[in-house]
Protein backbone atom coordinates (compact mmCIF):
# COMPACT_ATOMS: atom_id res chain seq x y z
CA UNK A 1 0.00 0.00 0.00
CA UNK A 2 1.28 3.44 -0.74
CA UNK A 3 1.98 6.11 1.65
CA UNK A 4 1.11 9.94 1.45
CA UNK A 5 4.48 10.64 1.46
CA UNK A 6 7.57 9.74 -0.59
CA UNK A 7 10.19 11.45 1.77
CA UNK A 8 9.28 13.17 5.62
CA UNK A 9 11.42 15.37 7.80
CA UNK A 10 11.20 15.30 11.47
CA UNK A 11 14.32 18.30 12.95
CA UNK A 12 14.42 18.42 16.52
CA UNK A 13 17.04 19.68 19.14
CA UNK A 14 16.41 15.85 20.65
CA UNK A 15 17.79 17.13 23.99
CA UNK A 16 16.59 14.85 24.93
CA UNK A 17 14.45 12.46 22.44
CA UNK A 18 11.54 12.16 24.48
CA UNK A 19 7.91 10.69 23.72
CA UNK A 20 6.83 13.53 22.34
CA UNK A 21 9.20 13.26 19.45
CA UNK A 22 8.87 9.49 19.07
CA UNK A 23 4.86 10.98 18.42
CA UNK A 24 6.18 13.17 15.95
CA UNK A 25 9.21 10.72 14.24
CA UNK A 26 6.09 7.64 14.63
CA UNK A 27 3.68 9.39 12.55
CA UNK A 28 6.19 10.07 10.24
CA UNK A 29 7.29 6.78 9.57
CA UNK A 30 3.14 6.01 9.37
CA UNK A 31 2.93 8.70 6.05
CA UNK A 32 6.19 8.23 4.72
CA UNK A 33 8.17 5.89 2.96
CA UNK A 34 11.48 7.52 3.81
CA UNK A 35 11.93 9.46 6.59
CA UNK A 36 14.86 11.72 7.46
CA UNK A 37 15.84 12.79 11.15
CA UNK A 38 18.16 16.10 11.33
CA UNK A 39 19.25 16.92 14.88
CA UNK A 40 21.40 19.29 16.03
CA UNK A 41 21.48 22.35 18.74
CA UNK A 42 24.48 24.78 19.13
CA UNK A 43 25.37 24.67 22.35
CA UNK A 44 24.74 21.17 23.01
CA UNK A 45 22.28 20.29 26.10
CA UNK A 46 24.64 18.72 28.97
CA UNK A 47 23.86 14.90 28.56
CA UNK A 48 22.45 14.89 25.24
CA UNK A 49 25.59 14.78 23.09
CA UNK A 50 25.74 14.22 19.55
CA UNK A 51 26.79 10.74 19.87
CA UNK A 52 24.20 9.53 22.47
CA UNK A 53 21.12 11.08 20.16
CA UNK A 54 22.72 8.58 17.20
CA UNK A 55 22.45 5.77 20.15
CA UNK A 56 19.08 7.21 20.78
CA UNK A 57 17.77 7.36 17.47
CA UNK A 58 19.31 4.27 15.68
CA UNK A 59 17.87 1.60 18.24
CA UNK A 60 14.47 3.52 18.74
CA UNK A 61 14.26 4.48 14.62
CA UNK A 62 16.31 2.16 13.13
CA UNK A 63 14.43 2.36 9.61
CA UNK A 64 14.77 6.49 9.68
CA UNK A 65 17.89 7.77 8.16
CA UNK A 66 18.86 9.95 11.00
CA UNK A 67 21.92 12.80 11.51
CA UNK A 68 22.94 14.46 14.62
CA UNK A 69 25.04 17.52 13.25
CA UNK A 70 28.28 18.90 14.64
CA UNK A 71 30.09 21.83 13.38
CA UNK A 72 33.17 18.55 13.39
CA UNK A 73 30.70 16.48 11.70
CA UNK A 74 29.66 19.30 9.20
CA UNK A 75 33.42 20.23 7.99
CA UNK A 76 33.60 16.55 7.33
CA UNK A 77 30.95 16.49 5.11
CA UNK A 78 30.96 19.69 3.54
CA UNK A 79 34.23 21.28 1.84
CA UNK A 80 34.62 25.00 1.88
CA UNK A 81 32.92 27.43 -0.64
CA UNK A 82 30.25 24.53 -0.62
CA UNK A 83 27.98 25.88 2.06
CA UNK A 84 28.20 26.37 6.02
CA UNK A 85 30.61 24.66 7.80
CA UNK A 86 29.20 25.58 11.19
CA UNK A 87 25.90 24.93 12.53
CA UNK A 88 23.53 28.02 13.51
CA UNK A 89 23.40 29.09 16.89
CA UNK A 90 20.24 28.06 18.38
CA UNK A 91 18.95 31.61 18.51
CA UNK A 92 19.62 32.46 15.06
CA UNK A 93 16.67 33.64 13.12
CA UNK A 94 14.10 30.60 11.98
CA UNK A 95 14.83 31.61 8.26
CA UNK A 96 18.76 30.65 8.99
CA UNK A 97 17.83 27.19 10.57
CA UNK A 98 15.37 26.39 7.58
CA UNK A 99 18.07 27.15 4.89
CA UNK A 100 20.45 25.01 6.96
CA UNK A 101 17.51 21.79 6.82
CA UNK A 102 17.62 22.51 3.12
CA UNK A 103 20.98 22.37 2.32
CA UNK A 104 21.53 18.87 4.38
CA UNK A 105 18.86 17.70 3.03
CA UNK A 106 20.12 18.07 -0.64
CA UNK A 107 23.68 18.23 -0.27
CA UNK A 108 24.17 15.62 2.97
CA UNK A 109 21.16 13.71 2.77
CA UNK A 110 20.85 13.82 -1.55
CA UNK A 111 17.33 14.21 -1.22
CA UNK A 112 14.06 17.38 -1.44
CA UNK A 113 11.39 16.19 1.12
CA UNK A 114 7.46 16.29 0.29
CA UNK A 115 6.84 16.79 4.11
CA UNK A 116 8.22 17.93 7.22
CA UNK A 117 6.01 17.05 10.46
CA UNK A 118 6.26 19.33 13.61
CA UNK A 119 3.86 19.88 16.54
CA UNK A 120 4.33 23.53 16.37
CA UNK A 121 2.44 26.36 14.16
CA UNK A 122 6.17 27.58 12.34
CA UNK A 123 5.63 24.04 10.83
CA UNK A 124 3.97 25.79 7.98
CA UNK A 125 6.61 28.75 7.59
CA UNK A 126 8.90 25.92 7.56
CA UNK A 127 7.36 23.83 4.86
CA UNK A 128 7.24 27.22 3.09
CA UNK A 129 10.86 28.12 3.62
CA UNK A 130 12.02 24.49 2.61
CA UNK A 131 9.99 24.48 -0.59
CA UNK A 132 11.27 28.32 -1.58
CA UNK A 133 15.21 26.56 -0.79
CA UNK A 134 14.71 23.35 -3.16
CA UNK A 135 12.62 25.20 -5.84
CA UNK A 136 15.98 27.68 -6.51
CA UNK A 137 17.82 24.53 -6.76
CA UNK A 138 15.40 21.78 -8.32
CA UNK A 139 12.68 23.69 -10.24
CA UNK A 140 10.58 20.98 -10.21
CA UNK A 141 10.01 20.67 -6.57
CA UNK A 142 6.87 20.31 -5.75
CA UNK A 143 5.13 22.06 -2.65
CA UNK A 144 6.26 20.99 0.85
CA UNK A 145 3.00 19.95 3.30
CA UNK A 146 3.67 20.61 6.79
CA UNK A 147 2.24 18.01 8.98
CA UNK A 148 0.96 19.20 12.24
CA UNK A 149 1.18 16.91 15.26
CA UNK A 150 -0.68 17.15 18.41
CA UNK A 151 -0.28 21.21 18.41
CA UNK A 152 -2.45 20.92 21.90
CA UNK A 153 0.06 18.48 23.47
CA UNK A 154 -2.92 16.90 24.87
CA UNK A 155 -1.58 13.49 24.24
CA UNK A 156 1.65 14.53 25.48
CA UNK A 157 2.24 17.29 27.59
CA UNK A 158 6.19 17.15 27.89
CA UNK A 159 8.64 19.62 26.05
CA UNK A 160 12.75 18.99 26.16
CA UNK A 161 13.28 22.23 28.33
CA UNK A 162 10.75 20.80 31.04
CA UNK A 163 12.61 17.72 30.63
CA UNK A 164 16.35 19.45 31.14
CA UNK A 165 14.53 21.01 34.57
CA UNK A 166 14.33 17.93 35.88
CA UNK A 167 15.18 14.59 34.12
CA UNK A 168 13.66 12.04 37.49
CA UNK A 169 10.84 13.78 37.86
CA UNK A 170 9.69 13.54 34.35
CA UNK A 171 11.08 10.15 33.22
CA UNK A 172 7.90 8.76 32.26
CA UNK A 173 7.96 10.86 29.32
CA UNK A 174 11.31 8.96 28.23
CA UNK A 175 11.74 5.61 26.76
CA UNK A 176 13.51 3.73 29.39
CA UNK A 177 17.23 3.46 26.80
CA UNK A 178 17.24 7.14 26.84
CA UNK A 179 16.40 7.62 30.64
CA UNK A 180 19.33 4.67 31.08
CA UNK A 181 21.65 7.69 29.61
CA UNK A 182 20.84 9.53 32.53
CA UNK A 183 21.29 6.60 35.32
CA UNK A 184 24.35 7.71 36.81
CA UNK A 185 26.64 4.23 37.48
CA UNK A 186 28.13 3.48 40.98
CA UNK A 187 30.75 0.97 40.90
CA UNK A 188 31.63 -1.05 44.08
CA UNK A 189 34.94 -2.25 44.29
CA UNK A 190 36.68 -4.56 46.95
CA UNK A 191 38.67 -7.92 47.61
CA UNK A 192 37.23 -10.97 48.49
CA UNK A 193 34.68 -10.91 51.56
CA UNK A 194 35.06 -7.23 51.92
CA UNK A 195 31.33 -6.91 51.96
CA UNK A 196 30.79 -5.19 48.45
CA UNK A 197 28.02 -7.45 47.18
CA UNK A 198 26.31 -7.41 50.22
CA UNK A 199 26.39 -3.37 50.40
CA UNK A 200 25.33 -2.96 46.18
CA UNK A 201 22.65 -4.90 47.68
CA UNK A 202 22.02 -2.81 50.32
CA UNK A 203 22.31 0.60 48.40
CA UNK A 204 19.84 -0.77 45.78
CA UNK A 205 17.28 -1.08 48.83
CA UNK A 206 18.36 2.34 50.19
CA UNK A 207 17.67 4.04 46.86
CA UNK A 208 15.02 2.67 45.64
CA UNK A 209 16.94 1.38 42.74
CA UNK A 210 18.63 -1.89 40.61
CA UNK A 211 22.02 -3.15 41.58
CA UNK A 212 24.27 -5.84 39.01
CA UNK A 213 25.60 -9.10 40.68
CA UNK A 214 28.80 -9.83 39.95
CA UNK A 215 28.66 -12.05 36.95
CA UNK A 216 31.96 -13.95 37.32
CA UNK A 217 31.39 -15.39 40.96
CA UNK A 218 28.20 -16.36 38.88
CA UNK A 219 30.33 -17.98 36.12
CA UNK A 220 32.89 -19.22 38.47
CA UNK A 221 30.27 -21.19 40.43
CA UNK A 222 28.43 -22.76 37.64
CA UNK A 223 31.95 -24.19 36.25
CA UNK A 224 33.03 -24.92 39.80
CA UNK A 225 36.30 -22.72 39.26
CA UNK A 226 37.23 -24.08 36.21
CA UNK A 227 37.51 -20.56 34.15
CA UNK A 228 39.61 -20.37 31.11
CA UNK A 229 41.48 -17.41 29.67
CA UNK A 230 39.29 -16.75 26.91
CA UNK A 231 36.21 -16.37 30.02
CA UNK A 232 38.02 -13.23 31.27
CA UNK A 233 36.89 -11.04 28.35
CA UNK A 234 33.26 -13.08 28.00
CA UNK A 235 32.92 -12.27 31.69
CA UNK A 236 33.24 -8.06 31.44
CA UNK A 237 31.43 -8.10 28.78
CA UNK A 238 28.36 -9.80 30.26
CA UNK A 239 28.90 -7.31 33.01
CA UNK A 240 28.30 -4.29 31.03
CA UNK A 241 25.61 -5.82 28.99
CA UNK A 242 24.02 -6.36 31.89
CA UNK A 243 24.72 -3.04 33.49
CA UNK A 244 22.94 -2.03 30.34
CA UNK A 245 20.16 -3.61 30.98
CA UNK A 246 19.97 -2.81 34.11
CA UNK A 247 19.80 1.38 33.25
CA UNK A 248 16.72 0.82 31.98
CA UNK A 249 15.09 -0.02 35.11
CA UNK A 250 16.60 2.27 37.57
CA UNK A 251 15.59 5.11 39.49
CA UNK A 252 18.64 7.63 39.19
CA UNK A 253 21.15 5.42 40.55
CA UNK A 254 22.51 1.91 39.25
CA UNK A 255 24.78 -0.12 41.83
CA UNK A 256 27.40 -2.14 39.93
CA UNK A 257 29.24 -5.08 41.98
CA UNK A 258 32.46 -5.29 40.53
CA UNK A 259 33.58 -3.68 37.19
CA UNK A 260 35.47 -4.66 34.43
CA UNK A 261 38.61 -3.47 36.26
CA UNK A 262 37.87 -6.71 38.69
CA UNK A 263 38.19 -8.87 35.83
CA UNK A 264 41.09 -7.41 34.49
CA UNK A 265 42.67 -8.02 38.26
CA UNK A 266 41.89 -12.29 37.99
CA UNK A 267 42.80 -12.37 34.48
CA UNK A 268 46.53 -11.43 35.64
CA UNK A 269 46.41 -13.20 38.75
CA UNK A 270 44.79 -16.55 37.29
CA UNK A 271 46.77 -16.33 33.71
CA UNK A 272 49.50 -13.93 34.04
CA UNK A 273 48.13 -11.86 31.48
CA UNK A 274 44.70 -9.97 29.84
CA UNK A 275 43.69 -9.68 26.54
CA UNK A 276 44.04 -6.37 24.54
CA UNK A 277 40.24 -5.93 24.24
CA UNK A 278 40.03 -6.87 28.04
CA UNK A 279 42.44 -3.81 29.03
CA UNK A 280 39.95 -1.34 27.12
CA UNK A 281 37.22 -2.55 28.48
CA UNK A 282 38.99 -2.34 32.33
CA UNK A 283 38.70 1.52 31.16
CA UNK A 284 35.27 2.09 31.78
CA UNK A 285 34.36 4.63 34.23
CA UNK A 286 31.65 5.42 36.33
CA UNK A 287 29.81 8.25 37.84
CA UNK A 288 31.09 6.92 41.47
CA UNK A 289 33.55 4.50 42.76
CA UNK A 290 33.30 3.06 46.18
CA UNK A 291 36.12 0.80 47.30
CA UNK A 292 35.42 -1.48 50.51
CA UNK A 293 37.80 -1.59 53.34
CA UNK A 294 39.18 -5.14 54.07
CA UNK A 295 37.90 -4.61 57.90
CA UNK A 296 35.27 -7.12 57.93
CA UNK A 297 36.06 -10.51 59.45
CA UNK A 298 37.17 -12.71 56.47
CA UNK A 299 34.92 -15.44 55.71
CA UNK A 300 36.03 -18.95 53.86
CA UNK A 301 32.98 -20.05 51.82
CA UNK A 302 35.14 -22.93 50.57
CA UNK A 303 35.91 -21.44 47.20
CA UNK A 304 37.83 -18.09 47.70
CA UNK A 305 41.77 -17.52 48.48
CA UNK A 306 43.13 -17.39 51.71
CA UNK A 307 43.04 -13.82 53.57
CA UNK A 308 46.27 -12.41 52.77
CA UNK A 309 45.11 -12.59 49.15
CA UNK A 310 42.13 -10.16 50.04
CA UNK A 311 44.71 -7.47 51.22
CA UNK A 312 47.21 -8.06 48.14
CA UNK A 313 43.80 -7.48 45.97
CA UNK A 314 42.72 -4.58 48.24
CA UNK A 315 46.63 -3.01 47.47
CA UNK A 316 45.90 -2.96 43.88
CA UNK A 317 43.04 -1.56 43.98
CA UNK A 318 44.71 1.30 45.47
CA UNK A 319 47.51 1.09 43.01
CA UNK A 320 45.28 1.07 39.76
CA UNK A 321 42.73 3.68 40.52
CA UNK A 322 45.53 5.65 41.95
CA UNK A 323 47.42 5.44 38.64
CA UNK A 324 43.92 5.72 36.63
CA UNK A 325 43.54 8.83 38.61
CA UNK A 326 40.01 7.86 39.51
CA UNK A 327 38.55 9.42 42.40
CA UNK A 328 37.10 6.54 45.24
CA UNK A 329 35.42 6.84 48.47
CA UNK A 330 37.13 4.18 50.72
CA UNK A 331 34.25 2.98 52.87
CA UNK A 332 34.71 1.27 56.65
CA UNK A 333 33.26 -0.37 59.62
CA UNK A 334 29.55 -1.90 59.61
CA UNK A 335 27.58 -2.03 56.91
CA UNK A 336 24.56 0.83 58.16
CA UNK A 337 28.17 3.08 58.56
CA UNK A 338 29.32 2.26 55.11
CA UNK A 339 25.71 2.81 53.78
CA UNK A 340 25.98 6.46 56.10
CA UNK A 341 29.33 7.39 54.40
CA UNK A 342 28.12 6.37 50.96
CA UNK A 343 24.87 8.46 51.00
CA UNK A 344 27.61 11.67 51.75
CA UNK A 345 28.50 10.52 47.99
CA UNK A 346 24.87 10.96 46.16
CA UNK A 347 22.12 11.74 49.02
CA UNK A 348 20.77 14.50 47.10
CA UNK A 349 19.86 11.51 44.84
CA UNK A 350 17.82 9.97 47.46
Amino acid sequence: MNKRFQRGLVVGKFSPLHRGHELIINRALEECEEVFLLSYSKPEMPGCEAARRDRWVSAIFPNARHMAITDERLRQWVKPGEGPLELPANDADETTHRQFCGFLCLHVFGVTVDAVFTSEDYGDGFAEEITRYFRERRSACLAVKHVLVDRSRQKLPISGTLLRQNIHAHREWLSPLVYASFVQRVCLLGGESSGKSTLAEALAREFDTSHVVEYGRELWDTRSGALVFEDMRHIAEVQIQREEAAATRANRLLFCDTSPLTTLFYSNHMFGKAEPALERLAERRYDFTILCAPDFSFVQDGTRQPETFRMRQHEWYLNELAKRGIAYRLVTGSLEARISQARELFGQNG
